[in-house]
């Protein structure tokens, strides 16, 4: 082969290598390359991969089974089933699990079949229906044992919900239904929600969850809090708002408590600090008060203010190279409160891990779902990541909320 056609060819693999890794904008590391696999079927949340490559997307609009029929790597069988309208989803076993905002419910997957034909089965049911930080994310360890997230219907715990200069409740009695992790047994049937264990407590909304199979331990990357700017503007900013109030990214422990909402963690500062409500001036660190000092850990990563991460998975598959192997993937979908500072999140990041601890600094992973977002009003952007799943063969796919479009992130030498 002359010099010139081995040149012409490693231009041609190099161009295709380019538009595959920015197919609809995305942006992703050398190597890897997205495909559209279903072009969106709307609101789409989380998502699952059964090990035949079958693939269930939990949405706003209901549940539904896709299938590859002729290999040809796009979806071009799609099934609605079910009555869920919800976000959380997962295979365990023989078992589909979904959640929505008052329960979570299981389908019979059978040999053959692509959507479940069965009706579903109650796992637990009965959470009071909410309008803030409503949907049961949910993780299921190696036995079964199932942990719903139960967000807080409430930004800060105050005595007047969001509204400026109201104290926080002391203590707070929305902990004792909300703000935390309960657990429940995922192989039992007609759970009540007033039947489960609070595991943990102290978490405004753990919407990215899920179990490390390798450490055998539970993981959250927890949305902040809103509002220090509009609520308490003598002490901060729009710009301390838009930036200063981390999302958390937490090992989970039986009995633990995680700060909210009587302290947040400072980007700013690298420290966690009293919320005002609680009798914070926007400096007081919480190791100087009493009632907190020692109480709280502190974040295995603190993430930038308001990126809201939506979805958590930690990578078990081979075809990925050995840096992301019991890895992080965080899928952040990019919140309303920054204005006047641009919208940001809108990402996939990977943070590396070793046993079970951050082995190094998060990186973005995948970008460029949002486009140019127009009036800086998140509803305009193109695409917001909210869900991840691995695929038999070691890819990631990645979900999306405004179109329900599905993208499979594959690695290739």
């Amino acid at each position: 082969m002359s010099r010139i056609v081995s040149l012409v060819l490693a231009c041609v693999l190099a161009s295709a290598t380019a538009s595959a890794q920015t197919v609809d904008g995305l942006k992703l590391p050398p190597g890897f390359t997205a495909t559209v696999v279903q072009e969106g079927l709307g609101a789409g949340r989380h998502l699952a991969v059964a090990a035949n490559g079958d693939i269930y997307l939990a949405s706003r609009n209901g549940l539904v089974a896709m299938r590859d029929t002729n290999g040809d790597g796009k979806i071009d069988e799609t099934q609605p089933f079910g009555d869920v309208k919800g976000t959380g989803i997962q295979i365990f076993g023989d078992w589909l699990y979904a959640s929505d905002n008052v329960g979570v419910y299981r389908y019979a997957l059978k040999k053959g079949e692509l959507a479940p034909a069965g009706a579903a089965e109650t796992v637990v049911a009965g959470f009071p229906m909410e309008r803030q930080h409503a949907d049961k994310t949910f993780a299921l360890d190696h036995k079964g044992t199932l942990y719903i997230n139960v967000g807080a219907p409430s930004n800060s715990c105050q005595e007047q919900d969001r509204q400026p200069g109201s104290q926080g409740r002391n203590p707070c009695p929305i902990l004792e239904k909300y703000g935390g992790v309960w657990v429940f047994d995922g192989n039992k049937l007609d759970q009540k929600a007033s039947e489960g264990r609070r595991f943990a407590t102290g978490m405004r909304n753990a919407v990215a969850i899920a179990w490390n199979a390798s450490e055998k331990a539970l993981y959250s990357a927890i949305h902040g809090r809103d509002s220090l700017d509009t609520l308490f503007p003598a002490l901060y900013s729009a710009v301390d708002n838009a930036t200063r109030t981390a999302e958390e990214f937490h090992k989970i422990t039986d009995g633990g408590e995680y700060g909210w909402p009587y302290t947040y963690w400072d980007t700013k500062l690298n420290q966690r600090i009293v919320a005002p409500e609680y009798g914070g001036d926007g400096k007081k660190a919480a190791p100087n008060h009493p009632d907190y000092n020692g109480k709280f850990p502190d974040p295995l990563v603190a993430f930038p203010a308001h990126w809201a991460p939506n979805d958590l998975l930690f990578y078990s598959g081979k075809s990925f190279p050995a840096k992301y192997q019991d890895g992080a993937f965080i899928a952040f979908h990019g919140s309303w409160n920054r204005a006047p500072e641009p919208q940001a999140g809108y990402k996939v990041v990977f943070q590396p891990m070793k046993d079970g601890k951050p082995s190094g600094a998060y990186e973005v992973f995948a970008d460029g779902f949002a486009g140019e977002i127009q009036d800086n009003n998140p509803r305009n952007a193109r695409y917001r990541p909210v869900g991840l799943a691995l695929g038999p063969d070691g890819s990631l796919y990645i979900a999306d909320s405004q179109k329900g479009r599905i993208w499979r992130v594959s690695y290739r030498k």
